[in-house]
C-alpha cells in the first residue's frame, strides 16, 4: 500500500510540475522522482532484515542515492547539456 501511495503520489507531482517547465527542468524533476522511489525501495528492504548490520548498509545506501539523484538533478537544471560543464558526475 506505501508503495502504491508512493508511486500515485510521484505521478500526481509529475503531471502538476509538467504543466510549465521546460524540458531540462523535466528530466531533472524525473530523476529526482526515480532516486526516491529506489531509495524508498532500499528503506523498505531494510526494514525487512534482521541483521542490524545489513540494516544500517541499505538505509547508507538509500541516502547514497538520495544524494546522488539531487546532485544529478541539479546539474542537470544548472549545466547545458551541450557543453562539458559537469559537477564531476
Amino acid at each position: 500500500m506505501k508503495k502504491v501511495f508512493a508511486i500515485a503520489l510521484l505521478a500526481g507531482v509529475a503531471s502538476l510540475g509538467a504543466c510549465n517547465s521546460s524540458p531540462r527542468e523535466q528530466a531533472a524533476d524525473n530523476i529526482e522522482a526515480n532516486a526516491e522511489a529506489v531509495a524508498d525501495n532500499l528503506e523498505d528492504a531494510a526494514d525487512n532484515v534482521s541483521n542490524d548490520a545489513a540494516e544500517d548498509r541499505l538505509e547508507n545506501k538509500a541516502d547514497a542515492v538520495r544524494d546522488l539523484g539531487d546532485k544529478k538533478a541539479d546539474d542537470m537544471r544548472t549545466h547545458d547539456a551541450d557543453t562539458n560543464l559537469k559537477n564531476g558526475i
